[in-house]
């Protein structure tokens, strides 16, 4: 048996600023998850992302303690159809009041990219091919 990578997971502070970040980038998360201690939406094809509150965590790791901003552990990255829709998408995040953290750009691998943070302070990368 190989171990399959199944799911990704994301400690917040704040559960429903969270999930409101990311129904914006288009998961599909429960409705009434905003107040639970876990959340979870699963992507097509199957692999899912999962929340907990810190608290949560703190339950079963109470030595846990919160990376300082800048100090991720793991990144995501949203595929978008077209450069176009990179910086649309960045429009969007920033106007809804999330920090952009890398402006649009054209990157020398050819891609467009940008790089906004959750309410957590967690990079998301945008990205779409160039050509």
């Amino acid at each position: 048996m190989t171990p399959r990578l199944d799911a990704v997971a994301i400690v917040t502070a704040d559960m429903a600023a969270s999930l409101a970040f990311y129904r914006l980038l288009g998961l599909d998360v429960p409705t009434g998850a905003d107040t639970a201690p876990h959340a979870e939406a699963t992507l097509p094809g199957g692999p899912r992302v999962l929340w907990d509150t810190e608290e949560t965590v703190r339950s079963f790791d109470p030595g846990w303690t919160r990376p300082e901003e800048g100090g991720e552990r793991v990144g995501l990255a949203f595929l978008c159809d077209s450069p176009a829709e990179v910086d649309a998408v960045y429009g969007a995040l920033t106007a809804a009041g999330h920090r952009g953290h890398l402006k649009p750009w054209d990157a020398v691998w050819g891609q467009r990219y940008a790089v906004v943070l959750d309410p957590d302070g967690c990079g998301v990368s945008l990205f779409a091919n160039a050509a």
